[in-house]
């Protein structure tokens, strides 16, 4: 293995890293960082989350920045204000040595103005979220024309996003000469298609295999009902105690519920997603870091960015729309050598993605039954007993309070006394599971089964794939609609010559009659939406409540989506604001305390 120094970075560099623990570096960094370091030829890598790809593009940077200029050299893009600034904060971290070297980090959501002092008073790398970035661009605020270095990272994301437009706009501004370096969890076809279009002739590096899963990481899935997966979710955590987890939702609406729920049922829990204030967002995500609380609930895009090493767990309370996003969920455990678990519940309908994403990560998902109440009691208990244990004692503390103690335990055996002690810890836990059902017997479930898709609309919209639609341009489309503030957009199906989605059932009318309005074009064919009738094996269905319309004139606007989310959130409420726009408004936040569980059913 090549140490930091023979990979051809300088002493002040390799201090830095030595003073972060780095040690070594990884597949990818040792593969990345010669590369850039002794070509300008583009590049196009692969690395699976959690594999050291900020060190594999900003160390050589580093490495070569010129010092000695002010000017904008590296400009480097990323899908979400959190990601955004734990790159920027890596960087600032790993050139601390380095004289002369100023990073600075824009994203919506954050003083503009501030972000334009930094840049006036020079700043040599510049990361950015896409919007932003490109609102700076357009007030003559950030220069791109001495770019040496611009950096994609998780392009596959940005694309998902809608961020098509703003791409183009910041390779528009940055020089021809420029080296492009393209990094991605996931290589999609969209993210090929950079590639061809972006890039010139690149050279492509991979740390091990394209989409598939770290082999740190297993994979269970638990069959459940929706009337049983909150259930079932309490039931893992309950089984594992020190469990420090991010549990990823498909909408905001969901992520809310499911946290609000587990903080009253007593579970250190919050949530993370694009209704929060960036104040709100960063106050939770530093809980989280500091283990605060135990358990996340967030959305995918809300999540990416957050760089924990210690998770335990990731849980799938429902699958992504996209597959291949699951590969970017499961690489948030199982970090830096430690072993994680990515657990997924799964309807009797949604048990056929399992499949497809076992094709994609080139691993088998393991069944395993939602544990009894019997078995969560009993793990508990081994696990207090084992932190007795292990306790050490401070015996010059306690020492003068053991005589009356003593005194008052005098008259009980060991085995009364051990009784007792497990008694006064658990007797509201084996009252709570005493008389538990068997989550796993479905059968009494599955008549009485609804998805929360219930609450949605179904409709039909006559372009597909071969329209070059994507799901981040058709949630687009939709919002250029105006339909509502914060409609929320659901599953979305983009199939080859036509495509599905679902929208909230209260705006049912208003989306018929905003399209009939409106009478939008995509890239010049007209646009035609119809309700369809929901088809529970997950098809198109049979369609009704036509209302058809005439083509206007009119172009496809940008791309926009509430919380910059994937374009496969699946529901996230959506408004016309790029994701690293300011949000309007806040949530009220309700944080729950660290320490155990719910004492009610």
């Amino acid at each position: 293995m090549s140490t930091f120094k023979e990979l051809g970075l300088k002493e002040p560099i390799i201090k830095a890293l030595t003073d972060l623990g780095y040690e070594s570096p990884t597949v990818i960094q040792e593969k990345a960082i010669p590369q850039i370091i002794s070509s300008t030829t583009d590049l196009k890598a692969f690395a699976q989350t959690g594999t050291g790809k900020t060190a594999a593009f900003s160390l050589p940077i580093l490495e070569l920045i010129d010092t000695s200029s002010s000017n904008v050299q590296a400009i480097i893009l990323s899908p979400t204000r959190e990601l955004a600034v734990q790159i920027g904060n890596n960087i600032k971290d790993f050139s601390k040595y380095l004289k002369d070297v100023n990073v600075t980090t824009v994203y919506g959501g954050s003083s503009m103005e501030e972000q334009i002092r930094s840049l006036k008073r020079g700043s040599q790398i510049v990361v950015g979220t896409p919007g932003r970035t490109v609102d700076l661009i357009n007030r003559r605020a950030l220069k791109l024309e001495n770019v040496k270095w611009l950096v994609l990272d998780e392009a596959d994301e940005m694309l998902n996003m809608g961020f098509k437009d703003e791409l183009d706009a910041v390779l528009e501004a940055t020089p021809d000469t420029k080296q492009t370096l393209l990094f991605s969890a996931t290589f999609p076809n969209e993210v090929e298609s950079i590639a061809r279009n972006y890039m010139k002739k690149p050279v492509e590096i991979t740390s091990g295999q394209k989409n598939q899963g770290a082999d740190s990481v297993s994979h269970e899935y638990y069959s459940v009902t929706e009337r049983t997966r909150y259930p079932a979710l309490k039931r893992i955590a309950d089984l594992n105690p020190d469990i420090y987890a991010i549990i990823f939702c498909r909408t905001r609406r969901e992520t809310q519920e499911v946290a609000d729920n587990l903080i009253k049922d007593g579970y250190s829990a919050d949530a993370l997603h694009g209704d929060l204030s960036q104040g709100q967002r960063d106050s939770v995500m530093g809980k989280f870091r500091s283990k605060t609380i135990q358990i996340l609930v967030a959305t995918d895009v809300a999540a990416r960015g957050l760089d924990v090493n210690e998770l335990t767990h990731v849980l799938n309370h429902k699958l992504p729309d996209q597959i291949e996003n699951y590969t970017h969920r499961s690489g948030r455990t199982g970090r830096a050598g430690n072993i994680g678990i990515s657990i997924v519940l799964v309807n009797g309908k949604e048990k056929g993605k399992l499949r497809a994403i076992e094709k994609i990560i080139q691993k088998k998902f393991v069944e395993t039954k939602v544990p009894t109440g019997k078995e969560i009691v009993q793990n508990q208990l081994m696990n207090l007993i084992d932190k007795v244990q292990a306790t050490e004692v401070n015996e010059s503390e306690i020492k003068e309070f053991l005589p009356s103690i003593y005194d008052k335990l005098k008259d009980l055996d060991r085995e009364e006394l051990i009784q007792k002690f497990v008694s006064l810890e658990f007797n509201t836990m084996l009252a709570y599971y005493e008389n538990a059902k068997d989550l796993n017997d479905l059968s009494k479930d599955n008549s009485r089964s609804r998805d929360t898709a219930d609450n949605m609309t179904r409709f039909f919209i006559n372009i597909g794939r071969k329209d070059n639609l994507n799901p981040g341009k058709l949630i687009g489309l939709i919002n250029d609609q105006n339909i509502g503030d914060k409609i929320e957009i659901g599953a979305i199906d983009i199939l080859d010559t036509f495509s599905f989605f679902e929208i909230d059932k209260n705006y049912e009318d208003k989306t018929l009659e905003a399209f009939a309005a409106n009478q939008p074009d995509f890239d010049g064919r007209s646009v035609n939406i119809e309700i369809t009738k929901k088809d529970r094996s997950g098809g198109g269905g049979r369609r009704g409540g036509k209302k058809p319309f005439a083509k206007k004139d009119g172009g496809f606007g940008r791309r926009k989506s509430a919380e910059g989310s994937s374009s496969s959130d699946g529901g996230r409420k959506r408004s016309a604001r790029p994701a690293d726009r300011p949000d309007r408004g806040s949530a009220d936040r309700k944080t729950g305390g660290f320490g155990r569980r719910r004492r009610e059913r």
